[in-house]
């Protein structure tokens, strides 16, 4: 590894890792206290929410919004408070020395605060037509997306709550739901079982893997294998809604924050992490709502909370 030259570092206030609504709304609040604050927007511009069509539960938007409109005015209002946005990614954090460091593909960076806002990606089932066919026809978020499938007949991947609640949910909209589980017993809560086995829009296909999604103008149907005969068949579907899982991106912070088992950061109610001056906001730290509102509000109170920490560090005179 070669050796930093403490000429070449840049110091900031406060770097926020990533640009969803987490980080851009971080860095409005930090911005508007006159601490320099730079975002690293990390691989995917303004997060997940940016890829996604619309958004139509986002206050202040009645006739919804597109995500990456959305993304767009989050980082505009927060680059007019003197935000600093920048295309690059993080490749390493150093969290053991202070001020806390952070190298980039192109910098390297020392900040007094730092506030994680690197979200959480979608496990992929990784097979031909998912990624060609996500927005048109995949989704890996009913509350986003299962209004555009009112009376349709969908299909749910998976087998845990987070697929029975997807299903349970999209029951709202739609005028079937078809689980899809490659064994046959659910690992989901009793509650919901019952409560999805009692929903007379839900049935199950057991035993079953998705090999492939097919689609013409719109989604067609998906191919299905039956993992104990090996038998494959095509099933005819309007929409599909995988929910496999969320994998946080937490990949810098291990062995440096305590994470929960599932790979979290864990927070308090203050944003705050294990470490004092590091905050994190957004799906990072939230495994259970994941929505554009209240990444949001995490990001707020981390900015609010990260503006505090600095005010008592110059207090104390550090």
């Amino acid at each position: 590894m070669s050796k930093i030259n403490e000429d070449t570092i840049i110091s900031k206030d406060v770097i926020i890792l990533g640009s969803g609504p987490a980080g851009l709304t971080a860095a409005l609040y930090t911005s508007r206290a006159y601490l320099s604050s730079l975002i690293l927007t990390g691989i995917t511009l303004h997060g997940q929410a940016g890829s996604t069509d619309i958004i139509e539960n986002y206050p202040g938007f009645p006739n919804g919004v597109g995500g990456s409109e959305l993304g767009q005015l989050f980082q505009s209002q927060a680059e007019r408070f003197g935000a600093e946005v920048v295309m690059d990614q993080a490749i390493s954090v150093d969290l053991q020395k202070y001020p806390f460091m952070v190298r980039t593909y192109s910098s390297t960076y020392a900040a007094k605060s730092i506030i994680i806002s690197t979200g959480a990606t979608h496990k992929k089932l990784n097979v031909p037509g998912e990624k060609e066919f996500t927005g048109r026809g995949v989704s890996y978020c009913g509350t986003c997306d299962g209004w555009f499938f009112k009376d349709k007949d969908v299909m749910v991947v998976g087998g845990g709550d987070s697929a029975l609640e997807e299903g349970i949910f999209l029951t709202r909209f739609a005028k079937s739901v078809t689980i899809i589980h490659r064994r046959d017993k659910l690992r989901a809560g009793a509650f919901l079982q019952k409560r999805a086995f009692a929903n007379p829009k839900i049935s199950f296909i057991w035993n079953s893997v998705v090999t492939e999604i097919v689609r013409d103008d719109s989604l067609q149907a998906v191919k299905l294998k039956d993992v104990i005969t090996n038998e494959e068949n095509l099933v005819f579907i309007d929409g599909v809604f995988i929910s496999i899982g969320n994998e946080p991106n937490r990949q810098l912070f291990e062995g440096q924050l305590e994470l929960d088992e599932e790979g979290y950061i864990n927070v308090n109610r203050f944003m705050e992490t294990s470490v004092p001056g590091v905050f994190a906001a957004g799906e990072i730290a939230d495994p259970h709502f994941r929505q554009v509102i209240t990444s949001a509000g995490m990001g707020a109170a981390a900015g609010i909370q990260a503006t505090r920490f600095l005010e008592d560090l110059e207090c104390d005179g550090s």
